[in-house]
This record gives C-alpha cells, sequence and structure tokens, in this order.
C-alpha cells in the first residue's frame, strides 16, 4: 500500500511540504465517499476554490456525525488530518487504510497537550488538520461551545484558518441514530482568517468567536436546492458564478 507522497509548496516557509493524496485515500474518496455523499445523500460542496491547495492549514467545522471526518476529508479535495483513537490503529485493514488517509492515533487519556503537539507536527509536515470545534457531536449540528485548540494551533504553527459548515448530518446520522436517515447533505466552505496574532488567551478567544460566527453564519444560509445554487451565492470579484465553466479566452 503507497504511502503519501509529498510535493513542495508553491510559496510559503521554505522546506515546508504538502502531503499529495495516495492511492488508497483516492479509491477511498472517490469509490466509496463520492457515491454515498453525492447518491445517497445528494451532496454538494459550495466555496470550494476557498480551499488552499497548498501548505498547511487548520480546517475548522461544526460536528453532528460520524459522517463528517470522510465527507470533509472529501469536500477539500485534499487530505485533511485528524485524531482518532489508537486502538483504532490496531484493527487489521482499517488501520492501514485510515492512515493512509492521513488519522493519526491518539492515545485514551492523552492530555490536551499532547494532542496539541501530535496536530502541531501535523502541521509542521504541511497537512491541513481537521478540528471539530466543539470537541463533539451536537445534538443540533451547530457551533455551541467552541474550544480554543484550532486556534492555539493556528497561532503555534503560524497558518491559517479554514471554517468549513457541514449541513444536516446531525439528521442523517446524529447522536444516538443506528440507520442513516437519506437527507440531503451540503458543505459550505468558508473564506480562510488568519491565525491569531499570538497564544495570549484573548487572542484565542476572539479568533474561536470569529470562526464560530463564520460556521454558524454558513449555516443559517440553509440547504440550496436547484437554481437557488446560483441565486443565492454572494458575487465575486471574478465576476461569473465559479461553478459554472470558465469561458474561453
Amino acid at each position: 500500500m503507497r504511502r503519501l507522497g509529498r510535493r513542495p509548496r508553491a510559496s510559503g516557509r521554505p522546506g515546508l511540504l504538502t502531503p499529495r493524496p495516495s492511492l488508497t485515500y483516492r479509491l477511498i474518496s472517490y469509490l466509496l465517499v463520492f457515491p454515498v455523499f453525492r447518491l445517497l445523500f445528494r451532496g454538494r460542496i459550495l466555496g470550494k476554490e476557498n480551499v488552499p491547495m497548498e501548505g498547511a492549514l487548520v480546517v475548522v467545522a461544526n460536528h453532528g456525525s460520524h459522517l463528517d471526518p470522510p465527507l470533509l476529508g472529501h469536500a477539500l479535495g485534499r487530505p485533511v488530518a485528524f485524531m482518532a483513537k489508537a486502538e483504532l490503529f490496531k484493527v487489521p485493514l482499517l488501520g492501514r487504510i485510515i492512515r493512509a488517509c492521513g488519522a493519526y492515533p491518539v492515545s485514551r487519556g492523552a492530555s490536551d497537550r499532547e494532542a496539541i503537539r501530535t496536530a502541531t507536527d501535523r502541521l509542521a509536515e504541511g497537512w491541513a488538520t481537521g478540528v471539530f470545534i466543539d470537541g463533539s457531536r451536537q445534538v443540533d449540528g451547530r457551533v455551541n461551545a467552541p474550544l480554543p485548540g484550532a486556534a492555539l494551533l493556528a497561532a503555534r504553527a503560524g497558518v491559517p484558518l479554514l471554517p468549513v459548515a457541514i449541513l444536516n448530518t446531525y439528521r442523517a446520522l446524529g447522536t444516538g441514530q443506528g440507520w442513516p436517515r437519506l437527507v440531503p447533505v451540503q458543505i459550505r466552505i468558508g473564506t480562510p482568517i488568519p491565525p491569531p496574532a499570538s497564544r495570549r488567551r484573548a487572542d484565542l478567544d476572539g479568533t474561536t468567536a470569529t470562526v464560530q460566527a463564520q460556521i454558524n453564519a454558513l449555516l443559517d444560509q440553509g440547504l440550496l436546492r436547484g437554481a437557488e445554487h446560483r441565486a443565492a451565492l454572494p458575487p465575486t470579484s471574478a465576476g461569473p458564478d465559479p461553478s459554472a465553466p470558465t469561458p474561453e479566452p
């Protein structure tokens, strides 16, 4: 099984590398996650043009379901590293698959300091590192009690945060549900936010509040259907709808 390769960043800190999707990652993303998201849940991704494709990045999202990590990795179009329980890496095949897709182990009972250190190491390797800002699944799928961990990671590594809103997975397979409901699921990708000016609590809390506000604002826009897609998207400096084909010069 191929390991994740590396390729140089186009810009940024010298020597920083960006992980390249492995064959395993591509197979899982396009043969498993893609049909589940696009066909079963009628998935749609909005704002993909906001995703920096090179360099380290803290991806910050709301959390309503166990569906969120694979859907988020697929939506961004680049591998996203997430924390996973160390026990999962001991399961035959599963451990190799999730490792190939960028997951990294965190021991049960590990301190927050250890988890932050591990995530910082991933950022130093150029990963997009995923953080669910509430720390656990929320029954309403919103950002309710955000933790400063994502802002701290961004401050330590000096990298931007990318807010992402995952709509409706809390209804598709939320807490207490044994079987999924085939409701529409959409992902709205916000605009990058600079890292906090320092690691002081006031700066971390300010950035965390900004991320929370942007994610909840994206959630408040609700699900788009059909022609509403183009009508509801705000205009950009680029002019035409970014989802439309680029005209020939």
